[in-house]
This record gives C-alpha cells, sequence and structure tokens, in this order.
C-alpha cells in the first residue's frame, strides 16, 4: 500500500507547499493491519477518500487518533 509521492532520498520533505500534500510513503499491510507510526512518519493529520466522502485522521497531542468526516 502507497500514500501519494515517496520521500527523497535525503528524507527531508517540503513543507507548507502542494507537494508536501502530496508525499507518499510505503506502509507495510500484515494481514489486516499496518503500524499507524508508518502512516504518521511527518504528519500529524492524514485524508481518506472512501466513495465520494472524505474523511480526515488525525494523531493528537495525547497521541490518539481522531477520525471526522
Amino acid at each position: 500500500m502507497s500514500l501519494g509521492q515517496p520521500t527523497p532520498p535525503d528524507g527531508k520533505t517540503s513543507s507548507g507547499d502542494a507537494s508536501a500534500s502530496e508525499s507518499s510513503r510505503n506502509v507495510v499491510l500484515r494481514g489486516n493491519r499496518f503500524d499507524s507510526r508508518d502512516i504518521f512518519q511527518s504528519v500529524r493529520e492524514i485524508i481518506i477518500s472512501h466513495g465520494e466522502d472524505t474523511y480526515r485522521l488525525r494523531l493528537t497531542a495525547q497521541n490518539k487518533l481522531i477520525l471526522t468526516k
């Protein structure tokens, strides 16, 4: 499973521009499970498209997940 475009070899990602929101990471799926650390490597929020709907998955300061529509 992949999310967006690959991270540059130097590991740095730009912030505040369109390319940062379109960046990607490789996420390893083990059975039906993956580690949230793989998703939230350098961001605190991801956008999930589900059919016609869009959801936001956020990582809080208390290290909890919040999913909103």
